[in-house]
């Protein structure tokens, strides 16, 4: 495999939500109609407008629905535009020779393939089936948020998380970075809640979140 350039278009992507919430992107018949009394419900609404994520219908998202794994990944895989665009193969990947458990020629097949070679760093016994646990999902998006907007390491002061010995040790970096860009927040008990099953609105709100926080680095660096 020989990489050209980076395989992101994240920061084009991120562009396009620059709009308002009020815009007129959120005319009738444009959105979800099952999330009135979901937190964020406005946050998933842009998404379902720019394409980045889709309900089991036009009308229907399912937000209480929980994340799988595969879910999880196709959610940051297509929520961040992953591709393999930018990279040259000698043969084409195959993600049954990467991943014990993912099956090659289904439906999120692609989504592993790209996040792998856009520098998420999935193990290679992942079960896709599984349900998606908060923390697995924030480590895996700020990967790829890091990576797509090529962002520089950071000092941070770490934030107190009431139950951070729940914290699996490798993700507490990724968390405490999440927390830090404004993509997560703690409950009103200060918990993270690391080991809960991620729900569809969940995951829709973190990369909004993301989507955002990388917009606001490409305009401030492009000075807008």
């Amino acid at each position: 495999m020989n990489m050209k350039k980076s395989a992101f278009a994240v920061i084009t992507t991120v562009s396009l939500l620059s709009f308002s919430l009020g815009s007129p992107m959120f005319a009738a018949g444009g959105t979800f109609k099952d999330i009135s009394n979901v937190t964020g419900k406005d946050k998933i609404n842009a998404l379902k407008a720019q394409g980045l994520i889709k309900g089991i219908s036009d009308t229907q998202f399912l937000p209480g629905s929980k994340v799988t794994t595969a879910q999880g990944v196709q959610f940051i895989s297509g929520g961040l535009q992953l591709s393999l665009a930018a990279i040259d193969f000698n043969k084409a990947p195959v993600a049954s020779s990467i991943f014990s458990k993912v099956k090659d020629n289904v439906w999120y097949t692609e989504a592993f393939i790209n996040a792998y070679y856009n520098g998420i760093e999935i193990p290679a016994n992942i079960d896709p089936a599984k349900p998606m646990t908060k923390e697995l999902f924030t480590n895996f998006l700020i990967q790829g948020v890091e990576k797509a907007g090529n962002l520089p390491m950071i000092n941070i002061v770490p934030v107190e998380i009431a139950d951070g010995d729940s914290l699996d040790p490798s993700y507490q970096g990724s968390v405490q970075r999440s927390l830090k860009y404004n993509i997560n927040t703690l409950d009103a008990n200060g918990k993270f809640n690391p080991k809960s099953e991620l729900t569809r609105a969940e995951a829709a709100v973190m990369l909004y979140n993301a989507l955002e926080y990388l917009n606001s680095r490409s305009n401030a660096t492009s000075g807008n």
